[in-house]
């Protein structure tokens, strides 16, 4: 394929992708390192940021040749090896080379290695799914690439995009102290805009993990998108990335997660679960459990000790993100669940969470957590010097009782 159409369908990709809002990961990370890899679940946003990463380059200049994004799934793209397409770019004066979706093009690690050692002034952006194994086998790309694991929308992001209200995003260190003053800030910069905590935050947790919910603005059609991508990543994605994987693979998958869905709160038992879901043997169902993890789709809770026990088997298993929990359980999500995922997945992108003797949460081996209703107190975890409740619908805490809402300003 000649580099003008690519070009082309460069141009007119960065046109139709590239949005206003702008998330905190590019506003704190500038992407400098001559390789970066984006992973993370499908619909969080990677493609837009890319897009906004090589435009900045250009200073928004969509016809400069010093740019090329390229869909590596693109049926076109398939036709010509990247490592060919690298190459007339570099020669042609192009400076910064976007890989989409990197895991479904073939051999694409050797590609993006030999890209890397060949043309080391050429800056290379990629992204894929994040069950995309890039330490794995031969072409390590540890030394080669950063890599960076991007989340879904943050209350606090939901928040800004929907409403047009920009917050900053505050240190778990800050609201423990300050708690107090810092909701009185938010919920009045809210009332003057006629906006409500609780609300939003029960909206956020049913819908608003993934940005393409506020283009559907349809509650019902955005629980079925997130089913198709939650289908696509397990019988597409995976299945590209572990070839031994067939259709019954996949079928106990699903079967697996729908498990973890409806078993709150799910805690493992390897010898039950074996029996239960009718696996061969223990290896291949932890397999499976590694395979949802990477593919960021649930989240293991590892107990707070130290021993090898806690290591293999994790105390308690959710599902990643509260919308997940909405989407996948059959009946209807358990709210005490539902709170703990929030809390979960809100802390575990900048924190190490555990599961201590007393407790919900041990964070960074250094506070504990319980996660309730109003009417929640510390009876669990009155003893321990750093203890606090997070409540779920107040809008204001005091003391060592915090609103749980305000857990979604972490980033």
């Amino acid at each position: 394929m000649s580099l003008d159409t690519l070009f082309a369908l460069s141009r007119d990709f960065l046109e139709k992708k590239n949005r206003k809002y702008r998330r905190y990961f590019l506003i704190e990370n500038h992407l400098s390192e001559n390789c970066n890899i984006l992973l993370g679940q499908r619909g969080i946003g990677k493609t837009t940021m890319i897009v906004q990463a090589l435009l900045d380059h250009a200073n928004n200049d969509l016809h400069s040749d010093k740019i090329l994004y390229i869909q590596a799934d693109h049926f076109l793209v398939g036709q010509t090896p990247l490592y060919e397409i690298a190459e007339q770019f570099e020669i042609s004066g192009g400076e910064y080379l976007a890989l989409d979706e990197i895991h479904k093009y073939p051999d694409w690690s050797i590609e993006l290695k030999s890209i890397r050692d060949t043309f080391p002034n050429l800056r290379i952006l990629a992204s894929g799914s994040s069950a995309l194994e890039v330490l794995k086998g031969s072409h390590d790309l540890s030394r080669r690439a950063l890599i960076y694991r991007i989340p879904g929308l943050s209350l606090r992001e939901y928040i800004e995009l929907k409403h047009d209200l920009p917050f900053d995003s505050i240190s778990l260190e800050n609201i423990l102290e300050n708690h107090t003053m810092i909701s009185h800030d938010i919920l009045k910069t809210l009332k003057e805009h006629q906006l409500k905590i609780i609300p939003l935050f029960h909206e956020y947790t049913q819908q608003g993990y993934y940005p393409y919910s506020l283009e559907l603005n349809d509650i019902a059609k955005f629980k079925m998108l997130l089913e198709q991508n939650i289908h696509i990543t397990l019988e597409s994605d995976l299945t590209a990335i572990h070839k031994n994987l067939n259709a019954s693979s996949i079928r106990k998958i699903k079967q697996l997660m729908i498990y973890i869905a409806q078993s709150p709160p799910f805690k493992p038992n390897w010898t039950k679960l074996k029996k239960l879901l009718d696996f061969g043997d223990e290896r291949t169902l932890k397999n499976y459990f590694e395979h949802l993890e990477k593919a960021e789709l649930i989240a293991p809770l590892p107990k707070a000790s130290k021993s090898l026990e806690s290591i293999d088997q994790p105390a308690k298993v959710y599902l990643q993100n509260p919308n997940l929990a909405f989407t996948i359980a059959k009946k209807t999500a358990d709210i005490g669940t539902i709170r703990e995922i929030f809390f979960l997945n809100a802390l575990n992108h900048t924190h190490n969470l555990s599961l201590p003797i007393n407790g919900d949460f041990l964070v960074d081996d250094n506070y504990i957590f319980e996660i309730g209703g109003r009417k929640k107190s510390h009876e669990q975890v009155r003893d321990h010097q750093r203890a606090f409740v997070a409540r779920d619908n107040v809008e204001n805490g005091h003391g060592d009782k915090i609103p749980l809402w305000l857990f979604g300003f972490l980033y």
